[in-house]
């Protein structure tokens, strides 16, 4: 199963550019642990479905796990002995732009050590670097 929008009002667009940081998506919102971008990148939808399925074996399917990025961007190829001109190809995959600091799974109800090594073997899917990211203070407040 792989992610890709359900209705796109244009069907071809362009990729545009990478922005440097970001702060909106830096912090963990549902889970304890996270992983991290470190850089910039296009992640296809090939690889966040493998990175979730080695995520999901390595915990044994315990604790509930949460993607926080979509592939919402399609990008279009031309098959090989095509020339030059006659527009642009159809698309080929769709993919999602990600910039550094952006938390691209989350996960709670495992261990330290579980969420570490599901983490490494999930990251070894993706194309970019990325890093290991917990909570680092917990602070409950109980509301009445």
């Amino acid at each position: 199963m792989q992610l890709q929008p359900k209705k796109v009002k244009y069907k071809k667009i362009k990729k545009g550019r990478l922005k440097r940081l970001t702060s909106n998506t830096a912090l963990l919102k549902q889970g304890v642990f996270g992983i991290k971008a470190i850089q910039a990148g296009l992640i296809s939808s090939k690889n966040i479905e493998s990175a979730r399925q080695s995520i999901s074996r390595k915990t044994r399917r315990k604790g509930k796990l949460w993607i926080n990025i979509f592939p919402n961007l399609p990008i279009t190829a031309k098959s090989v002995g095509v020339r030059m001109g006659k527009g642009k190809g159809s698309i080929h995959n769709w993919s999602s732009k990600v910039k550094p600091g952006t938390i691209l799974f989350e996960i709670c109800g495992v261990s330290l050590k579980t969420a570490q090594k599901a983490f490494k073997t999930g990251s070894a899917k993706l194309p970019i670097q990325t890093q290991f990211y917990k909570i680092t203070n917990l602070n409950f407040s109980i509301y009445r």
